[in-house]
């Protein structure tokens, strides 16, 4: 017996009855939602090309979360300050307008922001493009800030403004960085009380520091230096640990100015978990009082100079041993440098420790060389 034969549909038909079929559009749309957001930006416009339902859901705010500026034109992402040509400074330039744009008119809940824009820039005004960004997106629910204010991901070979007569790297000072980055850190502070994970450059003056302390809602918090000759006091720096309740992680990048040697810090937080100064150069501790402290990351750094016997002893006679400031103030600590320290190591040391505290103590005992 012969087998029956299907009967023929037109493919248009076929196509009709796919599309009516698609199982997709059977989800619910936070389930629609929550598949399409593991897009990229790309990605997710592509799809709102697809059909009308879809461009409807990719039009949600739900599915614009991040801001990222470092996504195109960058391609050695290790590199600052790239030098590309002009043109192609300007389609990245371009570029940026266009997302910020995008971002605004899709209505944005952003919960992370990524950016790198020297914010000194006089010309392409990269703080005003930041504010016109935080005043028209929903952004009280940002929650992770990664942004490095000193330079701009992309550089075009002429640093000649187009204008002119002044030369483009003339018109940017440390102060207008510093005062740039003031008015958008008061911006956040009213915009996005809620962040949590903080990521950038630091001037430690008196204002940024009121500000910063602000935040309360902290919990990893990384500061990296911003000008090699600006010194940080040791009040400064207890300031800003106590007065972050939430604080888990921290890490500094502290470059201490060969005029302030000698002097040591002192650190307090009932909430820190996690300590790493090994970017740091030159920090010293004296005291520590971190009741939640588990792991600590300190590296001692060569300064390169040249000392003579006397002034050296007498500069490492202030510093306390790193061992006695941690077998005193850090009750519950675990780790250092990402080895796991044995149970009794408060009541004695011994070689694995000792060999650890040589590389990241400052004190007469562990510090056998005249260069620093």
């Amino acid at each position: 017996m012969s087998p029956r034969k299907r009967p023929l549909v037109p493919v248009s038909s076929r196509r009709k009855a796919a599309d009516d079929h698609f199982p997709f559009n059977f989800l619910p749309v936070e389930c629609q939602l929550h598949v399409l957001s593991f897009l990229n930006e790309v990605d997710k416009c592509s799809c709102a090309l697809v059909c009308l339902s879809w461009s409807c859901i990719v039009r949600s705010w739900k599915l614009w979360r991040v801001a990222d500026y470092s996504r195109r034109g960058v391609f050695h992402l290790g590199q600052e300050g790239l030098l590309v040509s002009n043109r192609e400074f300007e389609r990245w330039k371009a570029w940026v307008h266009h997302y910020t744009h995008h971002l605004i008119s899709r209505r944005a809940s952003l919960l992370t922001l990524k950016a790198s824009f020297d914010l000194g820039d006089r010309c392409n005004k990269w703080g005003e493009l930041l504010s016109h960004l935080l005043e028209n997106v929903h952004c009280r629910d940002l929650s992770h800030l990664d942004l490095n204010w000193t330079f701009t991901l992309l550089e075009p070979l002429d640093l000649r403004v187009t204008s002119g007569s002044s030369s483009h790297q003339d018109s940017i000072t440390k102060m207008d960085q510093v005062t740039s980055f003031q008015e958008l850190l008061t911006n956040l502070t009213h915009s996005c009380p809620r962040i949590a994970k903080m990521r950038l450059h630091f001037d430690w003056s008196d204002l940024s520091v009121s500000l910063l302390t602000q935040f309360q809602q902290l919990r990893v918090l990384e500061l990296k230096y911003f000008w090699v000759f600006k010194g940080v006091t040791p009040s400064t720096l207890q300031t800003l640990t106590k007065s972050l309740p939430n604080l888990k992680s921290l890490t500094l990048h502290i470059l201490v100015p060969l005029r302030n040697l000698g002097i040591s810090y002192t650190l307090e937080s009932h909430s820190l978990e996690f300590l790493d100064v090994s970017p740091s150069r030159g920090l010293v501790f004296c005291c520590l009082k971190l009741p939640a402290l588990r792991e600590l990351r300190a590296k001692k750094i060569v300064r390169g100079i040249t000392l003579d016997r006397r002034t050296r002893l007498r500069i490492q006679h202030r510093w306390p041993c790193l061992y006695h400031v941690l077998r005193e103030g850090t009750p519950k600590l675990q780790a250092l440098n990402n080895e796991r320290l044995l149970p009794t190591w408060r009541e004695e040391s011994y070689g694995e420790l000792s060999a650890i505290l040589e590389q990241s103590c400052y004190c007469v005992q562990h510090l056998d060389s005249w260069l620093w």
